[in-house]
């Protein structure tokens, strides 16, 4: 049985919109495999043979590695400040195009080197004069050491950044937090029948024994529930919200391993030098960049001069508003996703002149939003993904699954879609944003199947500034695991990619969850490069 007896009263069962027999059992039939409380959907979902296996291969794609024992003491978690870097080859004499290798060697608190893996690093290489920066690719060697790969891609003094975002012993406590408490973010809603209104918490799964109104998509099978209002009805839904965070979800020993000035996104200093001479090459060699769009190209691109030039496409800047209104004059472009697309929308509607925002009287910062230039005939839309969101107030009725918007569209040569979806994914465990993703995948399919020539971008996940707190819902761990999930999800498919991981992170602005403008220009600059490729 899908859910306990007691949310089947009959009220319950004529008023909210139970999914028909047939579809709980092609969406939602038990295949329970981890201790998991029996209530949660992540599980109730029947996959073909075909998509258990990707689903399996995905999740083994992203394990992480473990400490030897459940419990460690602080004092032997990695300490970033007596944890160093040296160069392999230090001496060698470099230019554009060799590999640099960095080893990282951990140590703990007692200044110990450490002796196994699953501490989260990131690096970049950069020439603060330049302006130029890319990131670095790392790989665990599961005994405290750590070696970093740079490709070096540009002339002169090039300085070598590695830092710790969180030691293996953080790592672990993410992990039971996304499976054990997928609640810690919580969401509600507001019924309403003439003057009379109750508020409930919702979820994508929910606990105890209280009855639910079911709001589980009908298309998507993607599950929602609110509790049930005492006196209402569940057809008298009016909007979702964010709900809050909990509080008190570690231990006094956990807390150790997530504090600020010392062991999250701290530097790990070199022991020698930190950087190298890099001379040009011999000759000009542009033509050797390797431009087969591929998701796991790494680096994907480098910053020069503060414009972002990726490896896989050419990139076109767009400085003149005159060009990007050329570009997309005669289109429509659907933007959907989170606040982070949202930011496309208003640099779009700010950037391009004729490009004017009609007042839909959408929530501020939720939307949906539209801007039309009617000279050129642009349309440009925003619209958020479904649930789970963390938004403030959006209206029932603009509860929309992207999956269900995309078989919406027609599309075809003037339609352009961007889509970006992963932080409010980050509190539930990754079969959740699997299904998701899969849902919107095989949308794009179809769409591309009957409109090949419609453009789909997919813009990637971010790095985010993180504290104590950020870290236990939104951390850049989390945020690296989905992100590694959808590239693979959606490689092989007509869909190109804004990297806006590697943008984010080879900039040297601190951090941001919504990248600065600078960052947010070359993103579109790389979107509108698909749009409007340069005929070379």
């Amino acid at each position: 049985n899908l859910f306990p007896p007691q949310h089947l009263d009959d009220d319950i069962v004529s008023e909210s919109n139970w999914i028909t027999e047939n579809n709980v059992q092609r969406f939602l039939s038990q295949t329970t495999k981890t201790t998991r409380k029996p209530y949660c959907g992540y599980k109730q979902q029947t996959l073909s043979k075909r998509e258990q296996v990707e689903q399996e291969s995905l999740l083994a794609a992203i394990q992480w590695p473990k400490p030897p024992d459940d419990e460690i003491a602080f004092v032997r978690s990695t300490d970033p400040a007596h944890s160093d870097f040296v160069f392999v080859k230090p001496s060698r004499f470099f230019k554009v195009g060799d590999q640099l290798e960095v080893l990282v060697r951990m140590k703990d608190f007692q200044g110990k080197p450490k002796q196994y893996g699953g501490d989260y690093l990131q690096a970049r290489i950069h020439s603060p004069l330049l302006k130029a920066g890319a990131t670095g690719r790392i790989i665990d060697c599961h005994n405290g050491l750590y070696k970093v790969f740079f490709t070096l891609l540009w002339p002169g003094e090039v300085k070598v950044s590695v830092s710790l975002v969180h030691p293996s012993e953080a790592v672990q406590v993410l992990l039971r937090l996304r499976e054990e408490r997928p609640d810690r973010v919580y969401f509600k809603s507001s019924f309403k029948s003439g003057r009379y209104s109750e508020t409930t918490e919702c979820n994508v799964c929910l606990s105890g024994d209280l009855p639910v109104c079911n709001f589980t998509d009908l298309y998507t099978g993607e599950p929602w529930f609110c509790y049930k209002p005492r006196k209402l009805s569940c057809a008298s839904r009016i909007s979702h919200a964010k709900g809050g965070y909990q509080k008190g979800l570690l231990t006094q020993d956990e807390s150790l391993f997530f504090q600020s000035d010392v062991n999250i996104k701290r530097p790990i200093l070199s022991s020698g030098p930190d950087s190298v001479i890099v001379k040009p090459k011999a000759f000009a060699d542009s033509g050797s960049m390797d431009r087969a769009e591929d998701p796991t190209v790494s680096p994907s691109g480098y910053y020069f001069e503060d414009q972002w030039r990726s490896r896989t496409h050419w990139i076109h800047h767009f400085n003149k508003s005159d060009d990007i209104t050329k570009c997309l004059q005669g289109k429509v472009i659907h933007l959907f996703g989170d606040s982070t697309i949202r930011q496309w929308f208003e640099y779009l509607t700010a950037y391009v002149p004729d490009l004017v925002e009609f007042n839909l009287g959408s929530p501020k910062n939720v939307g949906p939003f539209m801007s039309v230039d009617l000279k050129h005939n642009i349309l440009l839309k925003f619209r958020c993904h479904g649930p789970p969101i963390r938004f403030s107030t959006v209206f029932s009725s603009e509860l929309r699954y992207i999956a269900n918007e995309l078989n919406g569209i027609v599309g075809g040569r003037n339609t352009v879609i961007a889509i970006t979806i992963w932080s409010h994914f980050s509190t539930f465990p990754v079969e959740v944003y699997i299904r998701r993703l899969r849902n919107i995948r095989r949308s794009i399919i179809q769409l591309l199947d009957r409109s090949p020539k419609t453009l789909i971008v997919i813009r990637t996940a971010n790095v985010q500034e993180l504290g104590p707190e950020v870290s236990l819902f939104n951390s850049d761990w989390y945020s690296f695991q989905l992100d590694s999930v959808m590239r693979k999800m959606f490689s092989g498919i007509a869909v190109h990619f804004v990297d806006a991981w590697e943008m984010s992170l080879a900039h040297y602005l601190p951090h941001n969850l919504h990248p600065k403008e600078v960052i947010v220009k070359n993103q579109i600059d790389a979107f509108l490069s698909y749009v409007c490729p340069l005929q070379t």
